[in-house]
């Protein structure tokens, strides 16, 4: 019997360890499966993950920049794909529609709060982009106690456009990128553009660090070096990538296709090991 087909769908995906941690987990359960890394380009991606699933494909994780069509593509969507508008989970419904999940904000909180042992209550939170990545992670951050997310992207009306999903404006507004240097300094800054990963610096003022903040990237690896590089000279007592988020967010994808919690921690480690 051939091995269940997963995949991960991004636009570039070589960097991908999607493929390394799924085998990682199905190891922990002697579960057979194959799961592979497709580069699909955004003109490509409705038609390439339709054949992905009519041939038997039980599950697909997606990345950038999907996440939006992914959600769009779907017939039915979770509570939280729903609220983010974007999806990085699909499974395959009994009649052959795709159903669509967002794991994102799950597993950054989790990630935060259960591998670093950051309490997010009361933070002041500067959230770097406003597309589908931020609204994986939005509602999750102040559903953990962030007492102010300000949400700034280099087009505005993306940024207003987060804001005002969320709809609660004393909680959550925004500010203009070319008022970065003037804003003040926050205790918790979140990178969820996309810069890194297009090998791109965002020259960011360091005022924007506040004594004892939190920089998080969601990126990792190379993609994240930039920013937590910037976050370290400006002085911020912490600096994380996105590889625990990605892991958890794994486990979870994971869950929902076989029905079984792998454990994210040994996984992490030998990850964090391989880039040191």
């Amino acid at each position: 019997m051939p091995a269940a087909q997963f995949a991960v769908f991004g636009h570039p995906i070589s960097h991908s360890l999607s493929p390394q941690i799924h085998q990682a987990f199905a190891r922990q359960f002697g579960i057979e499966l194959e799961y592979r890394a497709v580069d699909a380009a955004p003109a490509d991606f409705v038609a390439v993950v339709q054949r992905f699933f009519a041939a038997g494909g039980r599950g697909a994780n997606v990345t950038l920049p999907h996440k939006a069509a992914a959600y769009a593509l779907a017939a039915q969507r979770s509570t939280a794909a729903t609220r983010a508008g974007s999806a990085n989970v699909l499974t395959p419904l009994a009649d052959g529609r795709l159903a669509a999940h967002n794991t994102d904000g799950d597993g950054l909180v989790r990630d935060l709060t259960e591998r670093h042992n950051v309490d997010l209550r009361g933070h002041t939170a500067l959230l770097l982009g406003a597309g589908g990545a931020a609204h994986g992670v939005a509602w999750n951050l102040l559903d953990a106690g962030v007492e102010t997310l300000t949400i700034v992207s280099r087009t505005a009306e993306t940024a207003d456009a987060l804001a005002d999903a969320i709809g609660e404006p004393a909680r959550a507004h925004t500010r203009y990128w070319s008022d970065l240097a003037d804003i003040g300094s926050y205790d918790m800054i979140i990178n969820a553009t996309s810069a890194g990963v297009l090998g791109v610096s965002l020259q960011l003022p360091p005022s924007l660090v506040g004594a004892r903040a939190l920089c998080y990237d969601l990126s990792y690896g190379a993609a994240a070096s930039s920013f937590l590089s910037w976050a370290t000279a400006a002085g911020a007592r912490y600096a994380f990538d996105g590889l625990g988020m990605l892991v958890e967010t794994a486990a979870d994808a994971f869950e929902l296709w076989h029905g079984q919690r792998p454990d994210t921690e040994p996984v992490y480690q030998a990850l964090r090991r391989q880039s040191a």
